[in-house]
């Protein structure tokens, strides 16, 4: 199979085969935004806004590059606003807007 076949047949988290560094497996605690983002997932899919089935296509449609160098919940976060933005359930202006009032609270806390 050449590149372009490749890229074609595969989907950017479809790595099974590839040659790959090791993986360094650790357990470690969650951050608290990680535990966030998991929360968010679970009530955007109990609401079914966000299913588990458009998350997946979501991280996919990132491309290999992002999907390699993102966080696992990274991923997870872009997926979530790009899928919110394909639904029309909000803009990114308003997005922004949001993310900025939540910067200016949290630094006023410290």
């Amino acid at each position: 199979m050449n590149g372009s076949e490749q890229l074609l047949k595969r989907l950017p988290n479809d790595i099974g085969g590839l040659e790959a560094p090791e993986i360094e497996q650790t357990d470690h605690e969650l951050l608290p935004w990680e535990k966030r983002c998991h929360a968010l997932a679970d009530v955007l899919d109990f609401h079914k806004i966000i299913n588990t089935e458009e998350k997946r296509r979501g991280v996919e449609a990132l491309g290999a590059e992002m999907v390699g160098k993102l966080t696992y919940y990274e991923r997870w976060i872009a997926t979530f606003a790009n899928v919110a933005f394909q639904k029309q359930l909000i803009t990114p202006e308003e997005l922004a807007t949001k993310m900025a009032e939540v910067e200016e609270r949290w630094r006023s806390h410290i």
